[in-house]
């Protein structure tokens, strides 16, 4: 699924975004990528859309070598992907059915197929009576879950889910893991960025990873809380 062998990445004004990464993650994991700010999480989730390259080493996602002479299959694994977020990246002015088939327009798929997707993953975040609202006077908690059926509805491969819990207050930001918990399929790989590392303990799935300056490690769940 993801195999990193001895990645680094440095950018063009020689800031270290990661630095000899080992790492394989296996299809159908849930992962959570915790850290401090600017300790690498960003720079991962790049490589891993290929919007970054590795300057160093190898890296494989969803078999696909992640690579700059690689752009027809970083497209391709694109489109396996259901990414969040962390701003949402609705489109005002549209409504929240409008805002999920946009986010499947790329996929060549049936327009038929695609608006029974659309209701589909509305009718899975509890948000299929909000269809046609405008997303602009849904609730920011509506809002991101109206994200997060746009990423579904593309039945990915791989949900990347960019600190979903920012600006939730505790009950609702385990709500929010809880649910995408839930949503995953189980083929489907799920990796979430988070700050919130004391809401971890809250859920029983889940592997931990633990970025700091650049370097990538498995941590425990009982030090997931320092």
């Amino acid at each position: 699924m993801i195999k990193a062998e001895d990645v680094s990445l440095v950018y063009p004004d020689g800031t270290v975004g990661l630095k000899d990464v080992e790492l394989h993650i296996e299809k159908g994991e849930f992962v959570y990528i915790i850290g401090p700010s600017g300790s690498g999480k960003t720079s991962f989730l790049k490589l891993l859309m290929g919007i970054e390259y590795p300057s160093s080493g190898s890296m494989q996602v969803l078999g696909q070598a992640i690579h700059k002479d690689e752009e027809k299959g970083i497209r391709n694994i694109r489109q396996q992907m259901g990414p969040v977020f962390q701003d949402f990246k609705l489109i005002r002015g549209r409504t929240a059915l409008e805002n999920v088939v946009l986010g499947m327009r790329f996929l060549n798929l049936p327009k038929a197929e695609i608006y029974f997707r659309a209701e589909e993953a509305l009718q899975r975040v509890g948000l299929k009576h909000k269809k046609s609202s405008y997303v602009e006077t849904l609730s920011w908690g509506q809002g991101q879950r109206v994200a997060i059926a746009r990423a579904i509805a593309r039945k990915p491969t791989m949900i990347i889910a960019d600190e979903p819990t920012g600006n939730l207050d505790f009950d609702n930001a385990v709500n929010m893991l809880d649910l995408l918990t839930s949503l995953k399929e189980k083929d489907t790989t799920v990796i979430i960025t988070t700050h919130a590392t004391h809401l971890i303990d809250e859920l029983d799935e889940g592997r931990i990873l633990y970025v700091d300056n650049g370097n990538i490690d498995n941590l425990s769940r009982e030090g997931a809380a320092l």
